[in-house]
């Protein structure tokens, strides 16, 4: 049984550090099930043309490059990373706000795990992951506004009893906005300080991989999810800083499972998402490229392509797979991407879809088996909910 009084340590140690009081509220995961669903997206992206150096005018059949490749026992999609994060509710903690008025907020918690795995004689072996614990709290916790008091307050914690005795140590506390512009609830913006994070975790791995010389035209790394990271302040304004994150991404693509439909457009500029639902197995779209205002002038290559064909599946949506790739150099940007190689990456993805799924999961039709794999290795690793729960 776990004692009480060092159970209770680290909301202590955050209510005495912060000048919050501690309501020992239900704990809980704010993660629900998992469930099939279209990802509405952002209205913000523009489609500015077309990025590949053939115009195709209609889809691109892939069926004999699948079949070429398959006979074939080389591979270029070597590497894959999946990025994943638990996140609960752990107390209710009143604060005073200007004027003298008392509120409270939620506190929440996060476990964030971020793995890659590399394939190796048909293998698949860990080769690096990274894991935090943080917590969540409201911005007005810090009263005072001093310099690093969000690091000291988490070096603090770490430093209570029951967590040393199980070495485990929260890395940082990350402050959510209390004011009252957004319309967010506290405990959706407390989670997206967590998801970012998560995604800072996602960039670091990436650019260590480059470091160690892994990634090249004949080892590509295939993100579970999409590329669209937000840059940096520093890597925004330092021109050296900003090329080295594009660089980072050369061999590098995104593969998601859900994603918006609506922003899809054909060659008039309107919306098509017809354009994906007639999409027929084997093929892809032509590659469209946009920019994002929200991430500053980096340029985006997309497509699409179907594993399944739809008369298996729930919705026309489900068995595709949208494909990103950062337009790194100047050629790029001005050519588009050669026809060739977006042919063979797709031919890959395709040839890497679950062999004998059908059913086994609300995703089963948009599965990659080495990214199902290492996602599968990332979330092994996590502390259960209920030991980490016990942590507060």
């Amino acid at each position: 049984m776990v004692d009480r009084v060092t159970q209770d340590g680290v909301m202590r140690l955050l209510a005495e550090m912060t000048g919050g009081k501690s309501y020992k509220a239900h704990k809980f995961a704010l993660d629900g099930f998992e469930r099939p669903s279209l990802d509405y997206g952002d209205s913000r992206l523009v489609w500015e043309r077309w990025a590949e150096t053939t115009l195709h005018r209609s889809y691109v059949d892939l069926t004999s490059i699948c079949k070429t490749l398959a006979r074939k026992d080389d591979q270029i999609l070597t590497h894959f990373l999946d990025g994943s994060r638990r996140v609960f509710k752990v107390d209710d903690m009143a604060f005073q706000q200007a004027g003298g008025r008392t509120a409270i907020y939620p506190i929440l918690a996060g476990q964030i795990g971020v793995g890659c795995c590399q394939r190796i004689d048909k293998r698949l072996i860990p080769v690096a992951y990274r894991r935090e614990f943080v917590l969540s709290m409201p911005d007005i916790a810090d009263a005072d506004g001093k310099p690093g008091f969000w690091p000291a307050t988490a070096q603090k914690i770490s430093e209570c009893e029951r967590l040393r005795r199980l070495g485990i140590a929260f890395s940082t506390v990350l402050p959510y906005k209390t004011s009252k512009s957004s319309q967010e609830e506290y405990e959706d913006r407390g989670t997206a300080c967590i998801q970012d994070r998560m995604i800072e975790d996602e960039k670091e791995l990436v650019a260590e991989l480059v470091r160690q010389g892994r990634l090249n035209q004949d080892n590509y790394l295939v993100k579970d999810g999409s590329l669209e990271y937000r840059l940096s302040p520093e890597d925004s304004k330092d021109r050296r800083r900003y090329q080295t994150f594009k660089n980072n991404y050369s061999w590098v693509i995104g593969v998601s499972k859900t994603f918006n439909p609506e922003i899809c457009f054909d060659r008039s500029g309107r919306s098509n998402p017809g354009l994906i639902a007639e999409l027929p197995p084997f093929h892809r779209t032509p590659v469209a490229e946009y920019c994002n205002p929200m991430l500053g002038d980096i340029k985006f290559a997309i497509w699409y392509i179907r594993l399944r064909d739809k008369h298996w599946t729930r919705t026309p949506f489900d068995g595709v797979l949208k494909v990103e790739k950062i337009l790194v150099t100047r050629e790029e940007v001005e050519r588009g991407i050669e026809s060739e190689l977006v042919d063979t990456l797709s031919a890959y993805l395709i040839n890497e879809r679950n062999p004998t799924c059908y059913g086994t999961g609300p995703r089963w039709a948009n599965h990659i088996y080495p990214v199902y794999l290492t996602e599968s290795y990332v979330k092994s690793l996590y502390i259960s909910t209920e030991s980490f729960l016990n942590l507060f």
